[in-house]
């Protein structure tokens, strides 16, 4: 496996300090990884700098033809590529293989998207067109819970709009980024496409180099806000995809039969480590006690274990900071009161291994509920009125996304527009589509992505008037 920088096309050893990166299932080292100078970070972005002047350029018919050839070459490697996944991110390998097919679908999808020209007729009889242009060198920090998927969210955008593009992957799993960008680059020019490694110091030097134009970022909230804080002095555009609090809200008419499946696997979607995961349940206390015994029995049916166990459903935590910080709000939950409701499994000794928790008798106020846990810890919130659950959960400072679930599309749909959060999904959760904006609000997040209009804030708008 490489465990090298790609900087201007060239694979190059990193020259400052090493990190492990470490199998979430055994604890062992699997590789390390020597992090960028700051010198190699300024040359990456140097490259890319030099590479945008033709880059930017680039027929649509080129481009489309690169990532048709990008998509082609990530599913002829699927299996390779899932693995590696799961050895540095600690999913299941179904689940790794889902992660690199999404990717290649997803990168089909924006390459079927057409940059707009948009005309107007002024009153005055003259005519405005208004263009989309590239806007240099975007700065892409990338996040360890879907290490690839979210690095095609962010440098596909960028390429498809015809920037160049440096990548900072999380210091946990660089691995399959590091694929994700050599397969890159052998589509598109030297320069476009680089990608450095190393901790948070790495990323500092490069969402605050002056020749950044642009800083997408997935992470944390704290990290989000110094990223913005560091915007201001060349005013460059940033989008931040941030942390989230998500609640679910199962109304009395919800077909339990159907949504019980639904709600456990979008709260443990990869062991509860996705930003849009459901991760506080407020049920109707006339279905409260119905549906908590049907998720209890899909949880105890879990297989945990390694990723690359065939029979295991359901992996490890990422890293250990992680895993201690579950495993915190899972005990502090119970000395306040909370009571697990899911059997106690039999658990590898090695690894950050949680089984998936179920924890009722609580409420807000406690940590497990108004924080975000990100992790398979799930509290479950009994209530009879829906109005004062939707005024207590708004007061979240969190606004990433939300759902209902409910045989009556109407009401849900009413319920929805009340709640304060970019997404809401009726009868589902943590459904993404790349044709739909999706972005948080409050301390969630700034912006957003998907669709063409995530794609657009990639570019400047350039407005020429035409007068005869």
């Amino acid at each position: 496996m490489n465990t090298n920088l790609v900087i201007n096309g060239v694979s190059v050893q990193g020259q400052a300090a090493l990190t492990d990166v470490i199998n979430p299932a055994t604890e062992e080292v699997i590789a390390q990884v020597a992090s960028a100078s700051a010198e190699q970070v300024d040359d990456a972005i140097q490259a890319a700098k030099t590479a945008f002047k033709t880059w930017k350029n680039i027929s649509d018919a080129d481009l489309a033809q690169a990532f048709s050839n990008i998509a082609a070459d990530i599913r002829a490697e699927n299996a390779e590529l899932a693995e590696l996944i799961t050895l540095e991110q600690g999913k299941p390998l179904g689940l790794a293989q889902f992660e690199v097919e999404g990717g290649a679908s997803w990168i089909e999808y924006l390459s079927s998207l057409e940059i707009p020209v948009e005309t107007i007729a002024d009153p005055s009889g003259k005519t405005i067109k208004v263009y989309n242009r590239p806007l240099g060198v975007v700065a892409s920090i990338t996040p360890w819970n879907w290490p690839f998927m979210i690095a095609i969210w962010h440098l596909i955008p960028a390429l498809k709009t015809k920037n160049c593009v440096v990548n900072k992957p999380s210091e946990y799993t660089p691995l399959s980024t590091i694929r994700l960008v050599e397969i890159i680059n052998r589509h598109v020019p030297k320069g476009v496409c680089s990608v450095v490694l190393g901790t948070g110091e790495v990323g500092g030097a490069l969402s605050g180099h002056p020749d950044v134009a642009k800083v997408t970022f997935t992470g944390s909230t704290r990290t989000g806000q110094r990223i913005l804080s560091n915007s201001v002095d060349s005013l460059k555009s940033v989008v931040l995809e941030l942390g989230g609090n998500d609640v679910g809200l199962v109304l009395e008419d919800a077909d339990l039969d159907v949504v019980a499946e639904r709600i456990f696997g979008s709260a443990f979607l990869n062991a509860g480590q996705t930003c849009a995961a459901l991760k506080r349940l407020y049920v109707h206390e006339s279905v409260y006690d119905q549906l908590t015994e049907k998720l209890v029995n899909i949880a105890n049916a879990q297989v945990v274990g390694a990723g690359l166990n065939p029979e295991t459903t359901f992996g490890p935590i990422q890293n250990k900071a992680q895993y201690e910080k579950v495993k915190g709000l899972i005990t502090d939950a119970v000395a306040k009161g909370g009571q697990i409701i899911t059997a106690q499994q039999n658990i590898p000794e090695k690894g950050y291994f949680v089984a998936p928790t179920l924890v009722t008798n609580v409420d807000n106020g406690i940590a497990l509920v108004d924080e975000e846990q990100f992790g398979p810890v799930l509290p479950i919130i009994k209530f009879s009125d829906v109005n004062e659950v939707i005024a207590q959960t708004n007061q979240s400072e969190f606004g990433l996304g939300g759902s209902v679930w409910s045989t009556d599309i109407a009401k849900a749909e009413e319920i929805a527009s009340r709640m304060e959060t970019g997404t809401v999904w009726i009868n589902s959760h943590s459904d993404l589509s790349p044709a739909a904006p999706f972005g948080g609000w409050k301390t969630s997040g700034l912006g957003f992505s998907f669709g063409l209009d995530g794609l657009l804030l990639f570019t400047h708008k350039q407005a020429i008037h035409i007068t005869q």
